[in-house]
């Protein structure tokens, strides 16, 4: 690319949290790589208008963007780019300005826009030489326009990317507003019915339905069948008899019966007040959902995309089509612009048609597997007829947000299946001293949005307890257990696997879900209780920055959980905009600390006066948060002051996020239909024998999905000293937070150059789709 090259970056459409994130990174990667950076104000207005609107952009100006909700550059709705002449006159403004390169960040219908102004260019570069407009130098000199996108829209209703930026943020405030809404309703025995953003696309709705264990869920994809209101009151009045103080029905503002009319909330309302009698509200929240500031993931997802933006307009030639940057399981991957266009078009047109099943599949596969846990969790009643089977469950290791909506899922899919469910108090103690009961339905209620481990979890290994263990697996009839935790959970299981031999009791399928704020369990990429800690570390930061941005020439220094692995300190380094993030495995010597007080140095003399620093708890036995706070008052004496945090416990607590409910969920239900069938797999002559390695696996997120890995085949790709695994898939997210603190020649390991992907097959069929 080298010098030369322009990009304009422009938010068009409705607005996202974590819009201003992607915006920042395109500014300053661009400028990273040499080309001259334009911000273009108003949105596509601000491109037919030119003049003021658009204007050169430059690193400081980009500063304290990352935690402002909504877009700072502005965002309209734009009339004149639909008609030629408007876009003759945005065409006009770009040429004169020299700029080739577009960067847009909207929904489907400003992405479409951006297509169509690119296919007819050179048709509008002819017209504007033919009106005198523009010389035939300047013509040649813009003689194409490369086009990428970036999706930016809370109802997260473009097919082809898992999660585009603002769905998370508009969860978080559903959330907080869901969990306001049910203590009350719990006071007063009320039914809450509650609308959400979701013109065409039930996502929104569907996710807070699984994060809150709600009776009931309307979406446009899946109305419900012809007789609903018959159904929906005998859902309610079974949910009050099995103990319920409240009931919670979800909607998207697009819902509609299968005939298409709408459903609307005043109708639920009147329905359930007038058959039943419940005392019944209803809240429409509107645009609080699209308000307040970035979570951590959409800080995060909007800096990826916008360094990916930049690669991929870098590699762009006249013949590869305009394309999309977006993100699938954890990898940034980029797919034909239009295509994703016709897939979303597909979705609406076959809802049009009545052609429901279809409007889920192409969705995508976790669209469906959302839709499967909501059904099953929501709508089956145990049966009547018992398996006989006893799975148990037990929480490890040191508590985080997440493990009950975790143990909530398992215990109500198990005992859907027809399973009696086991709780296990306090560890492997509690199994070693018989602390097992039966654990019911009603339970486990409203367990989904409380933090901590409502079971007790505790981080002694079953160590010389075994045989104590094995003779209470016995007594208490256990089939199969689920060990909920983190590095202790992953530890734990190994030592009952490798007693197998010894002990024929412990020859029973078991499985490991990762759960620890660390994210350090090997067989997975994320671990239950990572994004709620990242989140509270993410908010911390923003207050401290606050405090430093009001102070001037100050420097903060703060130390994050994590053991030796350095997953938070890194993700809250990129999506707090810290200077430095140290962690264990990444070594840093002296010179590397010589170079960052020298960096923080030159930032004073910049107009962003002040810096963040992160490290990790173990990064290094030496150069401790004591010594870095010690190196940089001395160092910076003069320039600026420095004040230490150390975060502690905190980062375990809180409320669980959005996305640590719905994973839990995800995998707790997982787990059970996994036991399930092994458990018939093991079934001999009338007992359970199980002791295969994969009779005892991890459940854990693997790049794109979830998969269950044998306890065994995954101790070589563990450090057992460091308690973390050998491959960390987010180390190689280190350099975008260098280059976006502005450090010069930083190596961005493109290996895994994104590729474009294509996600219509030849028979038209899907792959991939949201989480």
């Amino acid at each position: 690319m080298g010098i030369g090259r322009s990009i304009a970056v422009l938010t068009s459409g409705g607005d996202a949290q974590g819009m201003n994130a992607a915006v920042r990174a395109t500014v300053r990667v661009g400028i990273y790589t040499g080309a001259k950076v334009y911000f273009v104000h108003e949105g596509y207005q601000g491109l037919v208008d030119g003049g003021d609107n658009i204007k050169p952009a430059t690193w400081e100006s980009v500063s304290m963007m990352l935690q402002l909700g909504g877009t700072v550059i502005g965002s309209a709705r734009c009339m004149d780019f639909k008609e030629k002449w408007g876009r003759l006159k945005a065409a006009c403004n770009l040429v004169k300005l020299g700029i080739t390169n577009l960067c847009v960040i909207g929904g489907d219908g400003s992405l479409t826009g951006a297509n169509q102004f690119r296919t007819e260019w050179s048709e509008l570069l002819a017209d504007l030489t033919k009106q005198g407009k523009i010389t035939a130098e300047e013509a040649k000199r813009s003689s194409h326009l490369n086009i990428v996108g970036m999706v930016g829209s809370i109802d997260n209703d473009f097919c082809g990317t898992d999660m585009t930026i603002g769905t998370d943020s508009a969860l978080h405030r559903i959330i907080e507003v869901v969990d306001a809404i049910t203590t009350t309703a719990q006071s007063h025995q009320r039914t809450f019915i509650l609308e959400v953003m979701g013109r065409h696309c039930g996502y929104l709705a569907l996710v807070t339905a699984l994060a809150c264990g709600a009776d009931w869920v309307f979406i446009p994809e899946m109305p419900p069948e012809d007789n609903w209101e018959e159904h929906l009151c005998k859902r309610l009045i079974a949910q009050r008899e099995r103990g319920s103080r409240l009931n919670v029905i979800i909607m998207a503002e697009g819902a509609q019966d299968r005939k298409q009319k709408p459903i609307t909330c005043d109708q639920v309302k009147n329905l359930v007040s007038k058959k039943l009698g419940f005392d019944t509200r209803s809240t429409i929240l509107g645009h609080v959902q699209r308000g307040g500031t970035p979570s951590a993931f959409d800080r995060i997802l909007g800096s990826r995309m916008g360094v990916e933006a930049v690669m991929a307009l870098l590699e762009a030639t006249p013949e590869t089509p305009a394309c999309v940057v977006s993100l699938s399981g954890n990898m940034a991957i980029r797919l034909p612009l239009m295509e994703c266009v016709q897939v979303t078009k597909d979705v609406t047109l076959a809802m049009a048609e009545g052609r429901f099943e279809d409007a889920v599949n192409l969705r995508g596969k976790s669209f469906q597997n959302n839709w499967n846990t909501y059904k099953m969790l929501a709508h089956v009643t145990p049966p009547e007829v018992k398996s006989n089977i006893n799975i148990a469950i037990v929480n490890v290791g040191a508590p985080c947000a997440g493990m009950n909506a975790a143990v909530r899922s398992a215990v109500r899919a198990g005992l859907i299946q027809g399973h009696q469910m086991l709780a296990i108090y306090d560890g492997f103690d509690g199994l070693a001293n018989g602390q097992i009961e039966p654990i019911t339905w009603a339970q486990v209620g409203g367990w989904t949005g409380k933090g901590g481990s409502n079971l007790g979890t505790k981080r002694h290994l079953p160590g010389k307890n075994i045989e104590q263990i094995s003779l209470n697996i016995a007594k208490f009839n256990i089939h199969s257990l689920i060990i909920i935790g983190g590095f202790e959970a992953y530890l734990g299981g190994l030592e009952l696997v490798t007693a197998r031999e010894k002990y024929e009791e412990l020859c029973i399928p078991m499985v490991v879900i990762p759960a620890t704020v660390s994210n350090n369990v090997p067989g997975s990429d994320f671990s239950i209780g990572a994004d709620t800690a990242l989140n509270t570390i993410t908010t911390t930061c923003d207050r401290i920055k606050q405090s430093a941005a009001g102070t001037k020439r100050r420097v903060f220094i703060i130390e994050t959980m994590g053991g030796y692995c350095g997953y938070l300190a890194t993700m809250a380094g990129l999506s707090s905009g810290a200077d430095a993030a140290y962690i264990y495995e990444e070594p840093f010597h002296i010179r590397d600390l010589e170079l960052n007080v020298v960096h923080l140095i030159e930032k004073m003399r910049t107009s962003v006066k002040r810096g963040l620093i992160l490290r990790n708890s173990n990064a290094n036995d030496n150069y401790t948060t004591q010594f870095l706070y010690n190196l940089y008052s001395e160092e910076g004496k003069g320039t600026f002051d420095c004040r230490m945090n150390i975060l502690g416990h905190m980062q375990q607590g809180g409320t669980p996020t959005p996305f640590d409910r719905n994973f839990g969920t995800k995998m707790g239900a997982k787990s059970v239909l996994w036991l399930t069938d092994k458990l018939k797999e093991c079934y001999r002559h009338g007992r359970i024998f199980a002791n295969t390695s994969d009779s005892a696996c991890v459940l854990g997120m693997k790049r794109r999905s979830l998969i269950f890995q044998p306890l065994e085949s995954l101790k070589e790709d563990t450090d057992f000293e460091h308690r973390i695994p050998k491959t960390e898939w987010w180390l190689k997210l280190r350099p975008i937070l260098k280059i976006l603190a502005r450090y010069e020649a930083v190596e961005i390991d493109t290996s895994e150059a994104a590729a474009m992907e294509h996600i219509i097959k030849k028979t038209g069929e899907i792959k991939g789709g949201k989480m």
